[in-house]
């Protein structure tokens, strides 16, 4: 079964549109340019209301791995994100602790089997490169290169995203999970209603077709 993360939520309003439409994770952002980022007193207003077995993540770019610890717990996050330049020790240390997803933005001359320097990660998240931006750029990436990096980790795949494409993307890159955030969006940081819905339902049909195969 392939696996949906909703990231940047900013409500919970929002919170409660994708967990109600299936949402297995949702992802909160803690990098403060980004359009999507909340305060932490806002993420725990938001993750305290959730029901039980909904996993909760957030987003991080270049934080000590001290300061990530600290708000994961006071905010009882499942397990962190990191989009920046974070080494292996770091992703390592994290892991001690919980679920760690290193993110990388896949440029020309990715080799997938660079990330087996990351073996201590619970999964590592793909998305296309935009400069500038550390996640939510909506920019599309090579879906056989995600194919090909299956052998060395569990792969989220991530990156324009969108209801329309959903099915073709996994059916091409056989992904671990997916996460999406502006493919789902009415405007910058609100999800629009009916693309929830319809992403989560394009989702839930390709699981059952696959299931049907096996």
């Amino acid at each position: 079964m392939v696996r949906v993360k909703i990231c940047g939520i900013t409500s919970w309003a929002d919170a409660k549109l994708c967990v109600d439409e299936g949402a297995h994770a949702l992802g909160f952002n803690f990098y403060p340019p980004s359009p999507r980022c909340v305060a932490p007193a806002e993420a725990w207003d938001m993750i305290r209301r959730l029901p039980p077995y909904v996993d909760t993540f957030g987003v991080f770019v270049d934080w000590p791995p001290d300061a990530i610890l600290a708000l994961a717990r006071a905010v009882h996050l499942t397990g962190v994100q990191l989009h920046g330049n974070e080494p292996p020790g770091d992703v390592a240390a994290l892991a001690k602790h919980g679920p760690v997803v290193k993110a990388f933005a896949v440029k020309d001359g990715f080799k997938p089997d660079s990330l087996r320097r990351y073996r201590a990660a619970s999964a590592i998240l793909l998305e296309g490169f935009r400069r500038g931006f550390h996640g939510g750029a909506g920019a599309k990436m090579d879906w056989e290169i995600a194919r090909r990096a299956n052998r060395y980790a569990r792969i989220v795949l991530a990156g324009g995203l969108t209801p329309e494409n959903v099915a073709e993307a996994i059916r091409t890159a056989r992904p671990y999970a997916v996460d999406v955030a502006t493919g789902l969006e009415v405007k910058v940081a609100r999800k629009d209603p009916g693309r929830v819905h319809a992403f989560m339902r394009a989702v839930d049909e390709l699981n059952r077709e696959m299931d049907a195969s096996h």
